[in-house]
């Protein structure tokens, strides 16, 4: 173990479990759960360490320019996405799951490492890169099909990411992104956006509304990897703490729902998850 993990482990870790073991417990992950499958996040520790100035959908939608940028960039991100692994923590969650300990998972990633680790029913709040979306007539397709098409586009394109952003967003200099050639739906030539929620973006209100009735019936709302800076994560916080749903944090840092919190640890997710399961009766 850590030292992180061992102040845990004498402090919070056995509160945890025994909130865990009664059950109906409600995870809500966000962007520290993937950093150890080297995804970095936009508020943590990795994220810390850059500037990082995340599309908005008001800019996305209202230039070319916008979106030519945008998929360049997320061109050569995907890359480091699609060959990211779920780590220890990821399935530490699955492994909850299938001991039945949990009435659902709601995940403010777009990774989908959750559901790659075994996860069932997950809720991407945000949605997932994996997928595409028209704009135009609505059509979702796979973010395979679009990577072919972009490779096709743009025969000798050679750009080289200088370090990769949430996301998948790859920074790249300028003169790549203007040669970069964008394409459209196939079914009707709308233009094409990721289907993930943007910044600037609501999410739809069917997908808040399960959630929010999640965690208005959770024994337990267990917040994995999240800052809660952002509203979109935060307002199930409040909401758990109003319906008198005990919560639990794991992050590393503290968090804008540590006020609301019964338990707050600040360790490693990976290791700290891990030392969770092995609290409880297989």
């Amino acid at each position: 173990m850590t030292e992180a993990v061992e102040n845990a482990a004498r402090t919070g870790l056995p509160m945890l479990a025994d909130l865990v073991s009664d059950g109906d417990v409600v995870v809500l992950s966000g962007a520290g759960l993937s950093t150890e499958s080297g995804i970095p996040d936009y508020r943590g520790e990795t994220g810390r360490r850059r500037r990082a100035e995340p599309m908005t959908y008001q800019a996305f939608t209202g230039s070319e320019a916008a979106r030519r940028r945008y998929w360049a960039r997320s061109h050569l991100g995907w890359r480091h996405i699609a060959r990211a692994r779920p780590n220890a923590g990821h399935r530490a969650v699955a492994e909850l799951q299938r001991r039945g300990l949990l009435a659902g998972i709601i995940t403010q990633n777009v990774d989908g490492l959750q559901q790659a680790a075994g996860a069932r029913e997950v809720i991407e709040l945000h949605g997932a890169l994996d997928r595409v979306v028209c704009l135009s007539c609505g059509e979702r397709s796979a973010r395979e099909r679009l990577d072919e098409r972009l490779r096709e586009a743009n025969p000798g394109w050679t750009a080289r990411a200088e370090t990769i952003n949430p996301d998948g967003d790859a920074v790249l200099r300028d003169e790549a992104v203007e040669t970069f050639r964008i394409v459209d739906c196939e079914r009707c030539g709308g233009a094409l956006k990721p289907d993930v929620i943007f910044f600037g973006e609501n999410v739809p209100p069917g997908r808040v509304g399960d959630c929010y009735a999640l965690t208005e019936r959770a024994g337990a709302l267990l917040v994995l990897g999240s800052s809660l800076t952002v509203l979109s994560g935060y307002r199930f916080v409040r909401h758990a703490a109003r319906h008198g749903v005990p919560v639990a944090i794991v992050n590393r840092g503290a968090t804008r729902g540590d006020p609301h919190a019964l338990v707050t640890l600040d360790a490693p997710l990976g290791a700290t998850l891990d030392a969770l399961v092995a609290e409880l009766p297989a």
